[in-house]
């Protein structure tokens, strides 16, 4: 969209160092499809993850795709303005909707004054001048009276006849309920459809098989217990027949194909009765040449009930009263099911088995599938009723929730007023004496991560659990103050959440970038100093793994003499490189101060600074930089959101994001700590002497202490080897003065 009318006239303020449309009155709103998309601050969010109404969201995202767009909330503002009176209405963010406020000389405005008429008085509230989200939501209680409803859904009672609700029973029972808006189980059209479907299907199969029912159903309504004895025990006989043709075969194999006497007697040390896994492993008789299988006597005690069911449901009603089974004999009998199976195999309908077929025929015989229909088009008239009910609903959320939106889309109104936050913020997270109140929800943090890193923001990923719940949720936080010393993985906190639920949050993951200016200016002297204590460590580590070392190969070589010279030479250069170390240190020094001692007095804080500047100034630019670019955009466009624009978390208002723990305002402190450590100024004064001590050496050698004192002590600048004039001049006039010649170790000195 690249053309739009300039007939309104728009205000908007600088917020974020991006340029935010005021949204001042139902003006506004009315004209929102005029205001340039470019100047929205958002095209996009998710309907969920934010701290927002989902049913209000779902009832914009007219497409259901999960997201809302532009022109989705340009069509809810336009919707809304128009049916209600005065569209600054939307402006209040009023909880209750007063039914003066809807326009009524529309049709639809007139339907919805109507309808809402209609809410309150099935609600028992019929002399209510007003209508609030909690009364159009209850659905149960508004239609608690009614079977009709324009729902498409039927309860049992929406029948008079209790042969109709009978049915209507039967099709809940077999192809489950649907829940009627009033709150009660009932069908839809597709069940009833779907009922009488199946209940043809079951009765044809039944009549393919009651057509052929001497092939079929050879037992006659007895046919399928018959069946299900015949499968129980069907692997058994045949396994018993094969042995037994196998020991025709060949009549040694008699004896291994039947069990040996050692399985007999693993069985003699324990309880048969929870044996009989064991025993019903072993055949069913007997193994004989050509032998018949018993039916009564000689049978495998773990299949002897099935033996049983055997014979008197199929045996005897094919052959009569028999002793023995024959190969040929079972031969007929597997044949028998054949066709059974076959016919089995085509089962449809068995929704409704259950019921019986003698009852789903009598179902079919009747109209109750057309009586059905006719209640559900009757329910279904009085979905225009419904729907301006929802309608109804629609508008009480628009009213309530629609301006909210707004100052969270098309601008960010809420998220850079202190008093107020944004729905994109989940919450705020208490932890290393500092609030995070920039908190957003997160499904999946590497995939966040990724994009977020791009926002130039301290991120800490944190999960976040409720005591005795199995509730979780994870959560970025942004560390817009102070600094990150102490912020690690594993650090705990505490984050509550906009109802003010407290969650325990533990740091997961870190995205570092520079935090302040402040933390920018000491972290080189805090890596310095870092270094230095791990080289101190790693010294020390060294030295004592050695020391230990050492005492181990001594009590080892305890008794025997040492062959090892002691090597002073060696030990000298040691001492002799410390020395040299130490003297470079000192003369580094001593070289600093020399030149600082030349600037004059004002000249000298102007140095140190200076060299502060010189060693922070780097850092301190880098994390200027950055923080100049720190923005939301890309913290919300990892959770879905299309943000139209770089909202920027400059420096001032990052503090107001992230608060650092200060004292409260008139609090009183006390400076004594009794657990404080025990000042010992004679390590200040050891560093002192030492520094002295170098530089004194270092001027001495320079000559610069000697320029100090000529003019009080020329005597002291003679070495006793190099004259000058000047000299021989100040030493003549000594002796004049004193008639004693100038003693030379004095001279020397």
């Amino acid at each position: 969209m690249s053309n739009f009318s300039n007939t309104h006239r728009w205000n908007f303020l600088r917020l974020g160092g991006f340029d935010q449309v005021q949204l001042l009155d139902g003006q506004d709103l009315k004209s929102l499809d005029q205001l340039d998309q470019k100047l929205w601050a958002a095209l996009s969010c998710p309907t969920r993850g934010i701290e927002f109404d989902e049913n209000t969201l779902d009832l914009i995202d007219t497409d259901g795709d999960g997201h809302i767009r532009a022109p989705e909330v340009i069509a809810a503002v336009q919707w809304a303005t128009s049916v209600l009176n005065n569209p600054d209405d939307l402006i209040n963010n009023a909880r209750e909707l007063p039914l003066s406020a809807i326009n009524t000389d529309t049709e639809e405005g007139q339907q919805l004054f109507e309808s809402a008429k209609q809410i309150l008085s099935n609600l028992g509230k019929a002399d209510a001048e007003s209508i609030t989200v909690e009364d159009t939501s209850n659905t149960e209680k508004i239609f608690a009276n009614t079977h009709f409803n324009g729902d498409g859904i039927i309860p049992v009672e929406a029948a008079k006849e209790e042969t109709l609700q009978s049915v209507i029973q039967n099709i809940i029972d077999c192809m489950g309920a649907e829940k009627d808006i009033s709150g009660a189980d009932g069908i839809s059209q597709e069940k009833n459809d779907t009922f009488f479907e199946a209940a043809h299907n079951f009765s044809n199969w039944w009549e393919m098989a009651e057509r052929d029912a001497s092939n079929i159903l050879p037992f006659g309504d007895k046919t399928a217990a018959a069946a299900t004895s015949f499968e129980k025990i069907k692997h058994k006989v045949d396994d018993y027949f094969t042995r037994c043709q196998l020991a025709q075969f060949d009549a040694t194999a008699t004896a291994p194909l039947n069990p040996p006497l050692s399985k007999y007697e693993s069985f003699t040390e324990v309880d048969l009765q929870t044996s009989m896994k064991e025993i019903a492993t072993l055949p069913l008789a007997r193994i004989k040449i050509d032998g018949p299988l018993p039916l009564k006597e000689g049978v495998n005690p773990a299949w002897a009930d099935a033996i049983a069911q055997l014979k008197s449901e199929i045996v005897t009603p094919l052959f009569g009263e028999k002793m023995h089974l024959s190969p040929t004999e079972w031969r007929t009998i597997s044949s028998k099911f054949s066709a059974y199976e076959a016919w089995k195999k085509e089962k449809k309908g068995e929704e409704v088995e259950p019921l019986g077929l003698e009852l789903v025929r009598e179902i079919l015989d009747s109209n109750a599938q057309e009586s059905i229909t006719e209640l559900i088009e009757q329910d279904n008239e009085l979905k225009p009723e419904l729907d301006s009910i929802a309608s109804v609903d629609r508008l009480v959320r628009y009213h309530r929730d629609l301006n909210v939106l707004l100052r969270n889309y098309v601008s960010f109104a809420d998220f850079y007023n202190p008093d107020k936050k944004a729905i994109f913020q989940a919450g705020t997270l208490y932890l290393d004496g500092r609030s995070c109140d920039l908190c957003v929800h997160v499904e999946e943090i590497t995939k966040h991560s990724t994009l977020a890193s791009l926002s130039r923001a301290y991120i800490a990923y944190c999960e976040c659990t409720r005591p005795g719940s199995d509730e979780k949720i994870t959560i970025a936080a942004a560390f817009t103050d102070g600094d990150a010393d102490h912020l690690m993985v594993g650090r705990n906190g505490i984050f509550y959440d906009r109802d003010n639920k407290d969650w325990d949050a533990t740091i997961l993951k870190i995205i570092e970038q520079p935090i302040s200016i402040r933390q920018a200016f000491w972290s080189p002297y805090k890596r310095i100093a870092k270094m230095i204590g791990d080289q101190i460590e790693k010294m020390a580590s060294a030295r004592d793994k050695a020391i230990d070392s050492k005492a181990a190969s001594g009590v080892a070589g305890a008794g025997k003499t040492s062959t090892t010279a002691f090597d002073i030479g060696k030990f000298a250069g040691i001492f002799a490189a410390i020395g040299l170390a130490l003297g470079a240190i000192a003369a580094a020094l001593a070289s600093l101060l020399s030149g600082f001692m030349t600037l004059v007095w004002w000249q000298m804080p102007l140095a140190i600074i200076g060299v502060m500047l010189l060693i922070s100034g780097p850092s301190m630019l880098l994390a200027w930089l950055k923080l100049r670019q720190r923005n939301l955009a890309p913290i919300l466009d990892a959770n879905g959101w299309a943000v139209n624009t770089r909202a920027k978390l400059n420096i001032p208002f990052g503090k107001s994001l992230t608060k650092v723990a200060e004292l409260p305002v008139g609090a009183n402190r006390s400076m004594k700590d009794p657990f404080a450590e025990k000042k010992r100024p004679w390590k200040i004064w050891l560093v002192i002497f030492a520094l002295l001590g170098g530089s004194g050496t270092m001027l001495w050698q320079n000559g610069t202490i000697q320029e100090w004192l000529k003019p009080i002590a020329p005597w002291v600048v003679n070495t006793g080897t190099d004259t000058t004039p000047e000299t021989e001049a100040v030493e003549a006039e000594i002796i004049e003065g004193s008639g004693e010649a100038p003693d030379q170790s004095i001279t020397a000195q």
